[in-house]
């Protein structure tokens, strides 16, 4: 598995504010959706593309277009969500699918409670989004999830990751055959006893969306 830490001065800057406590939902929101588009220019540098032949007003010329089958974004429900604006606006045209997961708090695994994906994903690009890699434990089923439909090349965008969450995805999806890319805005400390990233920014959920 290949880790991008994306090192950029506004992704710092906007990871700072989503950080802090005082931070309300709707500016939580407006920054995460920020954030992601940062990471998003980051994730898709080897989207697929092919030749497109136009005409620009003074002549011919070759550019590039997305390859068909479109790419496909995949949030982790509901925490996803918050990221999901931020990558259509970098790529419009791709399409979207969903997958509903939740940790068990005693646990700390994750069970699968929904799922809106094409059956069959062969030959798609998949960029799957959640906020956090804590535990690791949904990012891992939701990537060998779509790896088992198909998909050949597979990258997931997180906006903070703890580093037992890259180890467990590392070793999770090691045996996959498609590639496995993690994109994301900072790697923490550690995990607290709770499974919470440490210093982390809290329930990214909860800080979206209020707590339910």
């Amino acid at each position: 598995m290949r880790v991008i830490v994306a090192d950029h001065p506004l992704i710092t800057h906007k990871l700072t504010y989503l950080r802090d406590k005082r931070t309300d939902s709707p500016t939580f929101r407006r920054l995460a959706e920020e954030l992601v588009t940062l990471l998003a220019y980051e994730a898709t540098r080897e989207v697929r593309t092919e030749p497109f032949a136009i005409e620009t007003p003074v002549g011919p010329t070759t550019g590039v277009k997305l390859s068909n089958p479109k790419p496909l974004i995949v949030p982790i429900l509901r925490a996803g969500l918050g990221m999901l604006e931020g990558m259509v606006r970098l790529l419009p045209s791709a399409e979207v699918g969903f997958l509903g997961m939740q940790r068990n708090e005693e646990t700390l695994e994750a069970i699968t409670y929904a799922n809106r994906l094409p059956d069959d994903l062969s030959g798609r690009q998949v960029y799957v989004i959640d906020p956090m890699l804590a535990t690791g434990g949904s990012l891992a089923m939701a990537i060998q999830y779509l790896a088992e439909r198909g998909a050949n090349d597979i990258t997931a965008v997180t906006l903070l990751s703890a580093p037992e969450g890259v180890a467990h995805l590392e070793e999770e999806t090691s045996h996959l055959s498609p590639p496995v890319t993690l994109v994301t805005g900072a790697v923490d400390e550690k995990l607290n006893e709770l499974g919470y990233i440490v210093p982390g920014l809290g329930d990214a959920g909860d800080r979206l969306y209020g707590v339910v």
